[in-house]
């Protein structure tokens, strides 16, 4: 049983429609809206990047989608199936497309298995190949993140954090997924690990052909590993276009924000970077979201209607979307708003 390379069309995998998530408080008629609108599209082979502040509702949107939330409103689209409803989320075979790498491997492998445990149940919830072919699967899985395969009979309190989140990921590419979902992969990691983990993620992305919808805050990040980016901000998407335009011309002032506050090591760098822009004060909670643009509080371009109308999603360039009321329909930006 080898673990062969996918050879998928380049179609739709996963579609989003106007997703909301809103979770109860003590206050009646209160909620949080954590999610608040979300759409977008998500092809195979792409990696989607999902990027913004702590609280901006990444996690809670891709937790949605794998069903640990049940939506307050909206669809979740998976190879044209509606997967919404916590009834259409049954079947193992839903299970076994869609997979998680979760943010701290210290905490999502279970420390009373050895490693070979841990890679087996996936095999054996499935029921993937017979005893002796699920030992191979588990080498070979060890294998494939350049793992050696005596680490089976290990237990995840004897190996380092990045080789820990190396079974991760091996789990999660156990079932073979169409989707794999990344919730902040490297964030818990040593920076000296980091990189390693980023360039195995890309490595078996290219190789198996994985979808991946990659959660971080690290814009900077996202130049290096997504197809395309979308900036989210306060539950919702405010920007999103290819990686490669979205670093070249950012449209939306929380976008140019978070751009021009990524360090950089050289002139060549700090030339490409938007103007520094100033915000004032921290992302507000979505328990008492601003009228309007959730972002006029902060944004130093606002207008009288950013306070009073809430935003349309805008297609401002082909295959470029923003949220803002400062951009026209079809009329491109500068990459600066003035």
């Amino acid at each position: 049983m080898r673990l062969g390379v996918k050879r998928l069309p380049d179609d739709g995998l996963l579609e989003v429609r106007d997703l909301k998530k809103y979770f109860p408080t003590k206050r009646k008629g209160v909620f949080v809206r954590a999610v608040d609108g979300v759409s977008f599209r998500l092809k195979r082979g792409e990696v989607l990047g999902l990027v913004g502040e702590s609280g901006s509702g990444k996690s809670t949107t891709a937790y949605t989608i794998l069903g640990v939330y049940e939506p307050t409103a909206g669809q979740i689209l998976f190879k044209g199936q509606d997967i919404s409803t916590g009834l259409a989320r049954r079947p193992l075979a839903l299970k076994k497309e869609i997979q998680i790498v979760f943010q701290d491997p210290g905490t999502s492998l279970n420390p009373s298995r050895t490693i070979g445990q841990i890679l087996g149940v996936p095999l054996a919830v499935h029921r993937i190949g017979t005893r002796a072919e699920r030992q191979q699967r588990i080498a070979e899985l060890l294998r494939l993140v350049e793992l050696p395969v005596d680490f089976m009979y290990k237990y995840p309190r004897a190996i380092g954090g990045g080789e820990r989140q190396m079974v991760a990921i091996a789990r999660a590419l156990a079932t073979n997924p169409s989707l794999v979902v990344l919730d902040e992969p490297t964030s818990a990691l040593d920076v000296s690990v980091q990189a390693k983990i980023i360039n195995m993620l890309m490595k078996l992305q290219r190789e198996l052909h994985l979808t991946y919808l990659f959660i971080s805050h690290d814009l900077s990040l996202m130049r290096n590993v997504a197809t395309r980016v979308a900036v989210m901000y306060l539950g919702k998407i405010c920007e999103e276009a290819s990686t490669p335009e979205l670093f070249a011309n950012p449209l939306h002032p929380y976008t140019q924000m978070l751009l021009s506050s990524i360090p950089v090591v050289s002139k060549a760098e700090e030339a490409t970077k938007p103007k520094r822009i100033r915000s004032t004060g921290e992302i507000p909670s979505p328990v008492d979201v601003p009228p309007g643009c959730g972002f006029h509080p902060r944004c130093p371009f606002r207008t009288e209607a950013c306070s009073r109308e809430e935003p349309a999603m805008r297609e401002v360039e082909e295959g470029h979307f923003v949220r803002c009321h400062l951009l026209g329909a079809g009329v491109p930006g500068d990459g600066q708003i003035h």
